[in-house]
């Protein structure tokens, strides 16, 4: 019996160790994906890993990133609940509770405030909303520091301005919100860089015809006539 339980103990603590180690290349391949930008296989690696390893908290952390990415805030919320049920001591715990809050927070109520005096219309300061909540979620780990809610207010109006393609100016944003044009500038590079924000990005372009779309279709007719080109 003793050797039974031996046995026992010893083929379970092999499939565990089996288990992190399938967990840790299923991790691996969803970072290599969310880099790569291929949120949909990114999200099936790290939902199969927190299969295989559901007490790990930096899996489900990952998980939130990709699908806040790819706009299912109302799944990466339940990944984020996860995350905090694994550490609920984390520094990050205060960041990620406001995102359950029914209320918004300094920085949106600013933005809300000031955008809408402004006249920007709604669906920008919604889409400059859903590039804050995506932010706080993709920065991960990183820590986020708000001394003035102003300032990342007005990077978040500044920068879904530009990709809406506003002709506006970066002093004409800061003076509207009372900071710096430095404390912005910084803020909207932080914004570009960890979200990959690019010109008419689709997350944020609130038009009804996106310039992106004719370079999509101007893309596929030249590989379309390169292909009939090369025809035998």
């Amino acid at each position: 019996m003793q050797l039974d339980q031996g046995a026992q103990t010893m083929a379970k603590k092999q499939t565990n160790k089996g288990n992190r180690r399938k967990a840790k290349e299923l991790e691996e391949q969803g970072l290599r994906a969310y880099q790569a930008w291929d949120m949909d296989q990114a999200i099936q690696y790290f939902q199969k890993t927190s299969r295989i390893a559901p007490n790990e908290p930096d899996t489900f952390l990952h998980l939130a990133r990709a699908l806040a990415r790819s706009g299912n805030f109302d799944q990466a919320l339940r990944a984020l609940a996860d995350f905090m049920r694994l550490e609920p001591e984390s520094p990050l715990a205060e960041r990620f509770e406001q995102l359950f809050a029914s209320g918004m927070d300094e920085v949106e109520q600013t933005l809300t405030e000031k955008a809408t005096a402004d006249g920007l219309p709604i669906e920008i300061i919604g889409a400059a909303i859903q590039m804050w909540i995506e932010y706080r979620i993709t920065l991960g780990r990183e820590p986020l520091i708000i001394r003035k809610p102003e300032t990342w207010a007005a990077a978040l109006d500044y920068t879904v301005r530009k990709v809406n393609l506003h002709p506006v100016k970066r002093k004409e944003i800061a003076a509207l919100y009372g900071i710096s044009d430095g404390a912005m500038r910084d803020r909207h590079n932080d914004l570009l860089s960890v979200l990959d924000v690019m010109p008419c990005d689709y997350r944020y372009f609130t038009g009804k015809e996106n310039p992106l779309d004719k370079l999509v279709e101007a893309a596929e007719l030249l590989e379309q006539l390169e292909a009939n080109f090369q025809e035998p």
